[in-house]
């Protein structure tokens, strides 16, 4: 496998640098993993495009030189629905932080699991609002403190995965910023995924998270992450005591009897032109 600066070299736009995430920030790490899954699978940088929507995690498509667009809050997934409508033939990375995707964008989260359209969508979960303040997201963990919530969040978080997968996603995985070679593992069987692929990478927001919730050294949000995480094989012989605080890494699920979206669209393409009814149901 190729060296950072290698990949850095490879794929990076040196305009656009140097990058505005804060010391410590977890972006990068993230970021470095899905250049080393792009460059495993031996992909052509025109044959992927990179789409994000608002955050500090949705600067990352504006660094890195593929196919690449940045987009409105919230609304990363609908432009890279019709992208992979109008181009089935690219591989369509979606880049989305907690809030962007499961607040203002948690509809169309839904909407394209349900869909089951071939695209990669990585979350880069901070727990936090980084961005515009350090407010609470619907991922930050219950009992967690946050500009919003002075007194500590009452609200429970969502397990986006969980979500993700109950609306139809056929491929759901996490890993941490900590767990390098698990997470840059599962975001290649994302890519490689014929479907819609979500991947939750848990990352450390310092200046924001881990200021108000006493993580504030960057070293200190890798060694919690490298404490919670648990690899899914041994997550499953647990019992929900042991559970209590952790989080399972690894794919967590994967099915392959769903028909890809837009396979499925070119055969109503292909049925009306022929003139040809559907067979009732």
């Amino acid at each position: 496998m190729k060296s950072m600066e290698e990949l850095v070299n490879e794929y990076f736009r040196p305009n656009r640098l140097p990058h505005l995430w804060c010391p410590g920030c977890g972006n990068g790490v993230v970021l470095g993993a899905l250049l080393k899954a792009i460059d495993a699978e031996g992909l052509a940088k025109d044959d992927v495009a990179v789409i994000s929507g608002i955050g500090c995690s949705s600067r990352a498509s504006g660094y890195v030189d593929f196919n690449t667009g940045n987009t409105l809050h919230g609304r990363a997934l609908p432009i890279s629905t019709g992208l992979k409508m109008a181009r089935p033939d690219l591989n369509v990375i979606t880049l989305s932080g907690d809030g962007d995707c499961s607040a203002i964008g948690g509809n169309h989260l839904i909407h394209a699991a349900r869909r089951n359209i071939g695209l990669t969508l990585v979350v880069f979960n901070n727990s936090i609002y980084g961005m515009t303040g350090g407010q609470y997201s619907p991922l930050t963990p219950q009992g967690a403190r946050a500009t919003t919530a002075p007194y500590l969040t009452i609200e429970p978080s969502f397990d986006i995965l969980a979500l993700a997968e109950a609306a139809g996603a056929t491929f759901t995985a996490r890993a941490t910023t900590y767990h390098v070679p698990i997470l840059v593992d599962v975001l290649r069987k994302g890519i490689r995924h014929e479907g819609f692929s979500i991947i939750e990478a848990v990352t450390g927001c310092p200046t924001n998270f881990g200021r108000q919730n006493k993580l504030a050294a960057p070293a200190m949000m890798m060694e919690w992450q490298k404490e919670h995480g648990v690899m899914k094989a041994a997550w499953d012989k647990m019992d929900p005591a042991q559970r209590e605080g952790k989080f399972p890494i690894g794919v967590l699920s994967e099915r392959t009897d769903l028909k890809e979206y837009t396979k499925a669209y070119d055969e109503i393409i292909e049925r009306a032109q022929s003139g040809k009814e559907a067979a009732s149901a």
